[in-house]
């Protein structure tokens, strides 16, 4: 509830979460996700801070075998500015490629807002291209940016393997 407080926060999330029972429903939403393979929510959490979770990413992943799903992130205004954002996006894109890799997983999108420029950095900074602009829709008033992450090809089936030595 602490990070939803931030006016940017606020401004760019679809869900707000502003007492206790929207932070449990959103709670509940992350693990029915889950629990039915629609999306996969990790909170991030700082160590350099104090253990407490100050962002959150998700793998929005809408069926086996169609090849794509999307990312997303979002980071609590105390944690920003310290590259912790990319580091999250990274970290869920290898274990994304890695997890999915059987079920077809190719490529992960990532969306922001037109004028989110430091989701923009982000994306870029954790390896995201970008694709094309996406005209305004509900329930975003401002045209949108897409991301876009290609599995290497080169690497194998389960690349956290790809250093095992034994």
């Amino acid at each position: 509830m602490e990070a939803y407080r931030d006016p940017a926060m606020r401004d760019r999330l679809r869900d707000l979460v502003t007492d206790q029972a929207d932070a449990e429903r959103w709670l509940r939403v992350q693990t029915e996700g889950r629990d039915c393979g629609t999306r996969f929510s990790f909170a991030v959490v700082d160590t350099d801070l104090d253990d407490r979770p100050v962002g959150n990413v998700a793998l929005k992943y809408p069926a086996s075998g169609s090849g794509a799903a999307e990312v997303g992130y979002w980071t609590a205004a105390r944690a920003r500015g310290r590259g912790l954002a990319p580091q999250a996006v990274e970290a869920l894109t290898g274990w994304a490629f890695a997890a999915f890799a059987d079920d077809g997983l190719r490529r992960l999108d990532l969306v922001h807002q037109e004028d989110n420029r430091a989701s923009c950095r982000v994306a870029v900074k954790s390896g995201y291209a970008f694709a094309e602009i996406l005209p305004a829709r509900p329930p975003w008033p401002l045209d949108g940016h897409r991301h876009v992450r290609e599995a290497d090809p080169g690497l194998s089936r389960n690349p956290w393997r790809a250093h095992d030595d034994s």
